[in-house]
């Protein structure tokens, strides 16, 4: 299966400061890709890149086969995105809305079809209300609705849950999994909410200081019959050699400063203790951390926004 999206070594240099760095995944069609990292991680510059807002550095970037870089606009006719806050006309109805967003984009629409992309993002009984009347999460789903009005392959959602209320939350989840399940869109949605992207996501990218993390299925991730244990050794860097040369490769998922972490059964660990010492490894701790959002919390740089991950 050809990916749709296909990232190579992608990195971004504002000045002195490299907000993505050698950046490599791949979304394949009927995917709801998860891009996991706490504000600042570099999701946003990320996508603003794959968008077209701004260019990368370094790196490359193929959607449907083709480079970004000569098939622009062949590529974006297939493409539709809602960056941060929808950009919609406040004084304009729902419906005037998506009439006039289909007329710059050169698609013709009937009133029927307009009603049912309403219906869809379940705005039709609001048609005719003005968007100054409606909620965030209201004016998420219609913009959402706006970037679906040329039938496009590829969405991408970046934080679409952002400063919604719970059920505004629900609807736009809701709103996803009908994409990907009834419409078959491949979707990318960006969050910093682990349990956001738990509920929707087929596999998850964790990105942090524009580095990524790990990337892998969700059902693997989520697993909750598996077990993140961190270790701290005397030499991390030997330890993660001996790792990496052991049974045990498959289940290291990263190394930071002197912590591994390793994703496995709860029941192989007294194994790994053994293999740990014979392995020749100064173990100074070996903790279970039980589940991803332990994990994602431990190895993300910092903690301050421990809040926000667990809303």
């Amino acid at each position: 299966m050809q990916p749709v999206i296909k990232v190579s070594h992608l990195s971004k240099q504002f000045k002195d400061f490299k907000a993505v760095s050698d950046l490599s995944f791949t979304v394949n069609q009927g995917d709801v890709y998860g891009f996991l990292g706490q504000n600042g991680a570099g999701k946003s510059t990320t996508i603003r890149m794959l968008m077209t807002l701004i260019e990368p550095t370094s790196g490359d970037i193929e959607l449907f086969g083709m480079p970004l870089k000569t098939h622009r606009n062949e590529i974006l006719h297939q493409v539709g995105a809602v960056i941060e806050k929808p950009d919609v006309y406040k004084y304009l109805s729902a419906y005037e809305n998506i009439k006039l967003f289909a007329k710059l984009s050169g698609v013709k629409v009937t009133d029927k079809l307009i009603m049912d992309q309403l219906e869809m993002v379940g705005l039709a009984t609001r048609a005719k209300d003005t968007v100054k009347t409606f909620s965030q999460g209201m004016k998420q789903r219609l913009g959402i609705g706006i970037a679906l009005i040329h039938n496009p392959q590829l969405i991408v959602l970046d934080e679409p849950t952002n400063g919604l209320d719970p059920q505004g939350i629900a609807d736009i989840r809701n709103l996803i999994l009908r994409l990907s399940r009834d419409m078959k869109k491949t979707v990318v949605v960006s969050s910093h909410l682990l349990n956001e992207i738990e509920q929707v996501a087929t596999r998850v990218l964790i990105i942090d200081k524009g580095k990524k993390l790990i990337e892998g299925n969700a059902n693997e991730l989520f697993d909750p019959a598996q077990t993140i244990v961190e270790i701290v050794t005397t030499n991390n860097a030997f330890a993660s050699q001996q790792l990496t040369q052991s049974s045990w490769q498959q289940y290291v998922q990263a190394s930071r400063n002197s912590n591994i972490f390793l994703k496995l059964n709860r029941q192989a660990i007294p194994q790994l203790h053994k293999d740990l010492v014979n392995l020749n490894i100064e173990v100074i701790s070996l903790q279970p951390r039980h589940s991803l959002e332990d994990y994602f919390l431990q190895i993300t740089s910092t903690n301050q926004h421990v809040q926000a991950y667990t809303n």
